[in-house]
Parts: structure tokens; C-alpha cells; sequence
């Protein structure tokens, strides 16, 4: 049974919540965080945050905005507060931003930077320093997005941010190894919570395979395999859990 903090819980559709229920059935003591006021910008809308974790069967949690540098060490000292020393970290969080080359604004380029990249490297930080190896086997999950596998012009601000965490994994892999704390990077693949209008749902789904698009249980089933005793062997990998997605050009 591990101590986890799982990033990205707002929604009920949204992969974050999806992990966090993973972990917590398989006994995991789970503390979640969310930032609402970002999921009720976009043209998604938000969720009732209440529900979002009754859902879970209410765990702590943390509401916590990542674009303030403090954010991801305070976040971090409030979930061992709750559970105890943290044995797994899971950076589910992320800022969403469209805009293409003409678009480019450096207000979101540099707010999206501050929550992907700097939020998940510096929640990374925190992680490490307060773990402690009778908290159970160490492991980091980060997420990116595909951006190493094909290009998304229409959405510079948060493709490069999000790109930018599959490039640190090694790095952050290998500064985690001597605790002997695994840290991978996983990329879901085009995934179902709820975002997408119907041209581009039905886009995707003609480019997958199976003809659907994956689930939010599906990115938690290799997380929860990524922190479990299984795959302790495996640190430093970008693991593309696409589904067999078939870009286009």
C-alpha cells in the first residue's frame, strides 16, 4: 500500500480522477488535487468539485493553482500532512492553451510553461525530498501529450510545454536513481474526458484502430503498473499508450 499524490482531479471525466480511483481501489491512500478555476476557462466547462470527490469516496485534497512557483513544494508538504511521507508522485495536471504560430502570446507561453513544465519538474523536486524508503518503493509518473510523435500547430503554448516534460524525464530519471525512485513519462494517446467537439471525435476515432478513442481507466491501468512492483525495472521511458493511433499529416 503506497502514499500517492495525484495531480489533475477537477473532473470526473478527466484522467486524473480516473488514476486516483485506480490507486485507491488497489489500497493506495490517495491525496488529489485540482485547480477548478482552469477547467471553468475552456470551452469544456468545469465540474462540481463536490461530486468530483464523493465520487473518489472523498480522500484529502488540495486545491492548488501551479502557476505559482510556491505551489508545487506547498502542495507536496500538505499531502504528506495528510497521508504521511509520500512514496509516488503522479503529475496528471495540465494547462490547456490553443494558439498557432501567428497566435503565439508569451502570457500563455510562460503560464503554460509555469504549470506543465516547471510545475511537474518542481513537484518532482518536492517529492524527492521528503521521500523516505519506509513509505514503500519510490515512483514519479509525468505526462506528456504526443508531441514527440507529431506535431500540434494549433496548440504551441501547451505542445511545447507538455513536450518539454517527456524531454526531462531521463534526466529527472537519473537524478532520481540512487534513491532508487523510478520517474517515467506516459503519453495516453488520444483520450475520452470529454473535451473534444463531434468533427474531432469523430477525426480521431477514425484513425484509431478499434474506432474509439481510449479511456481514462486505460491511462490508470499503466500508471497503476508504472507504480506497482512490476515495473520497477522500467525508469527514464516515455511509454506511448496511443492505442495505435494513426496520425495524419
Amino acid at each position: 500500500m503506497g502514499t500517492v499524490l495525484v495531480t489533475g482531479v477537477s473532473r470526473r471525466a478527466s484522467i486524473g480522477s480516473a488514476i486516483a480511483r485506480r490507486l485507491l481501489d488497489r489500497g493506495d491512500r490517495v491525496v488529489v488535487s485540482s485547480w477548478a478555476a482552469h477547467d471553468a476557462e475552456q470551452p469544456w466547462g468545469g465540474d462540481d468539485l463536490a461530486a468530483v470527490l464523493a465520487a473518489l469516496g472523498d480522500p484529502p485534497h488540495v486545491s492548488c493553482d501551479l502557476a505559482d512557483p510556491a505551489a508545487p513544494a506547498a502542495l507536496v508538504a500538505a499531502a504528506r500532512d495528510a497521508v504521511g511521507p509520500l512514496s509516488t508522485l503522479v503529475a496528471a495536471h495540465a494547462r490547456s492553451a490553443r494558439g498557432g504560430l501567428a497566435d503565439v502570446d508569451a502570457a500563455e507561453v510562460d503560464a503554460c510553461f509555469a504549470v506543465n513544465t516547471r510545475g511537474s519538474l518542481l513537484l518532482t523536486q518536492a517529492f524527492a525530498a521528503q521521500y523516505e524508503p519506509a513509505a514503500g518503493p519510490g515512483s514519479v509518473v509525468l505526462f506528456t501529450s504526443g508531441q514527440h510523435q507529431g506535431p500540434m500547430a494549433d496548440e504551441l503554448p501547451y505542445a511545447i510545454s507538455k513536450g518539454a516534460i517527456q524531454q526531462m524525464t531521463l534526466s529527472l530519471a537519473d537524478a532520481l536513481s540512487d534513491a532508487d525512485i523510478t520517474c517515467n513519462c506516459l503519453n495516453p494517446g488520444p483520450t475520452d474526458t470529454g473535451w473534444a467537439g463531434p468533427a474531432q471525435a469523430d477525426l480521431v476515432a477514425r484513425a484509431m484502430p478499434r474506432g474509439r478513442w481510449n479511456t481514462a481507466e486505460e491511462a490508470a491501468g499503466v500508471v497503476a503498473w508504472l507504480t506497482g512492483p512490476d515495473a520497477r525495472s522500467v525508469t527514464g521511458q516515455t511509454l506511448d499508450a496511443e492505442g495505435g493511433f494513426r496520425r495524419w499529416a
